[in-house]
Order: structure tokens, then sequence, then C-alpha cells
């Protein structure tokens, strides 16, 4: 089955089809969307969902919020939206009154509207000041990252986040640079990585600034930090036989996703040694897919950013 796709929105849901079917939406459940960008998963969501059904979502981007709100005005009182992060889904059900939820997605990827405007700072394709802050009102912006950070933790965050085998060059071009004056846009900063790097480098196809800026926003933003707690989260607040689906853009979050919805699944942390259980734990979830799916041709003709995604989806076990 094909599920309706609006285009005016500036964003297409990645993998909108297999969310749908991840998620096996009933019509009068509870469900959560906790990365809203510009609500294309939310609205096909509600467009499954009874008066019965409600949905929560969740943003750390006022800009994001204010454009949801307008986008599924016409659902009422069936839709909860909330300006926070993540990382807080525990504290965030517990202020809204909600102890079971029947179904939970999270994209973890920038949202187009992000990428593309270029005051966010979050593009080595435009130029801009420095930011990336995915939460406008956070005060960790990429300019304090870039300026004020020491060579050995940017060499470290450029290696660890971006997996940059150039990382100690370009962390050392920086520091050289801001002895001058500050680093403040992203031309500048897309400058010095280009100038770090060797001639085979600059020669490969992708952008040579892409992988240092992609290690830059997830330091501002502490988006691997994140996720941990948030699955843990969404895994205590699912109702039994509730899903949570995770759409992940790169390996290093999909990594974390994958381990951390493994260790749910197991439960027992005895090792192995030992001839029986002492811990006491039992699994929470039960893994529904063994490998991610990713999306087909028809998708990525259509959307090109969709060629990394990769969801993962898990069911919570009963109580």
């Amino acid at each position: 089955m094909k599920y309706s796709m609006e285009k005016d929105y500036g964003h297409k849901p990645v993998l909108l089809d297999e969310c749908m079917e991840a998620l096996a939406v009933k019509p009068d459940g509870t469900y959560l969307d906790g990365t809203l960008g510009r609500a294309g998963h939310s609205l096909e969501i509600l467009r499954h969902l009874t008066s019965g059904g409600r949905l929560i979502g969740i943003d750390r981007d006022l800009t994001a919020i204010a454009a949801a709100r307008e986008r599924l005005a016409g659902f009422g009182d069936r839709v909860t939206l909330v300006h926070g992060n993540f990382a807080d889904l525990g504290n965030i059900l517990q202020e809204l009154g909600i102890t079971a939820i029947d179904g939970m997605l999270f994209d973890l990827g920038v949202s187009s509207p992000q990428l593309d405007e270029p005051c966010r700072g979050f593009s080595y394709m435009h130029n801009a000041p420095l930011d990336m802050r995915m939460d406008g009102t956070a005060a960790l912006s990429a300019r304090e990252v870039v300026n004020t950070w020491s060579g050995d933790e940017l060499r470290r965050i450029l290696y660890a986040y971006g997996e940059e085998r150039y990382a100690p060059q370009i962390a050392r071009a920086i520091v050289r640079r801001r002895e001058d004056k500050p680093v403040e846009t992203t031309a500048e900063l897309a400058d010095i990585i280009r100038s770090a790097m060797p001639a085979a480098a600059l020669r490969e196809k992708q952008h040579p600034a892409k992988r240092s800026f992609q290690a830059i926003r997830i330091a501002v933003n502490g988006e691997l930090d994140a996720l941990p707690p948030m699955l843990e989260a969404a895994a205590e607040g699912l109702a039994p036989g509730g899903r949570l689906a995770v759409i992940t853009f790169h390996s290093l979050e999909d990594r974390i996703v994958k381990q951390t919805m493994r260790k749910l699944a197991t439960g027992c942390t005895c090792p192995p040694e030992f001839p029986v259980c002492v811990c006491g734990k039992k699994p929470k979830l039960k893994l529904v897919t063994r490998k991610p799916v990713i999306s087909g041709p028809a998708e990525l003709e259509e959307n090109p950013r969709a060629r990394s995604a990769k969801l993962r989806t898990a069911e919570r076990t009963a109580f």
C-alpha cells in the first residue's frame, strides 16, 4: 500500500511508507513523533487515526514547531506539540501524564529546511554565520566550538563524529587561522578545511568539508549522547506491543541505535559463564527488523537525501 505525500512544505519525509508499516498504526492509538521537523511523518500518522487517536510531536527547533502547528491545525486538540529535546523523553511523557504509547518514531536526520536555510549555518554549500544549532535558544553554537575548543578536542570530534581521517591536519589549520581572527562563517570554515587536506582528498566525490561539518554539528547539538537515554525512555514509555521506529543517516548513530535496541532486547546482563540469571533483568523490546530497511529506487530518484537512511524497528514486550 502506498501512502500520500504532500510536496509543498520543503521537506519530503524519508521512508514514509516503510514507517507507516513499521508503526502498524491503530486508529484509536496514541503516537509520538519525537523529531517533528516539518511534520510529514506526523501528518501521515494522523491520517490513519480516528477521532479517538492522539499524536504527540516533539522538536527542539521552534521554527519546526511553528510550521507543524500550521500544517496540523486541522486536527485540533488531537495534536500536542512540545518544544523539547528527545533526550528528555521520559520527563516529557511524565509531564504530559502519558504512561503508554502505541508507537514512537524518531527521524534523526537534519531536516531539509534546516539545511536549505543559509542563516542556520548547517551547510557548507551556503555562506552563513557559523551556528548549526537545532534549537536556536541553546547556548552552544558552531562558532564557539570552532573558536574556543582546544585543538585536541577539535581533533577528537572530527575523528569520532565525522570519521575524518585528516582530523589532525584540519584541527591544526583551524587553530592557526583563529589565532589571527575568529572564524565567523561557514565559507571561512570550509576554506580552512579544504586548505588542510591533500590534493588526492580534494579529488574525492564528496565535498571535502562534509565530514567536518557533520562532526561539528553533532558536537553542537549533542546528537549522539542523546540517543541511549531516548531509546531507553522510549522502551519504558511504550504500551505492550507498541512499536519503536528509528531512522538513522550515518554509521555512528546507526551503530548506537542497533546496539541499544539489542541490549534492550536481551534483558539479562549476567556474564556468559553464569549458569543462571541473577540480575533479573527482562527484555523490554523484541527486534522486528534484524537488518535495517532502506529506500527503494523510486524514492532515491525523487529524494537523493534518502540514500543513507536506515530504518530499524522494535516492539515492546509484555510487562
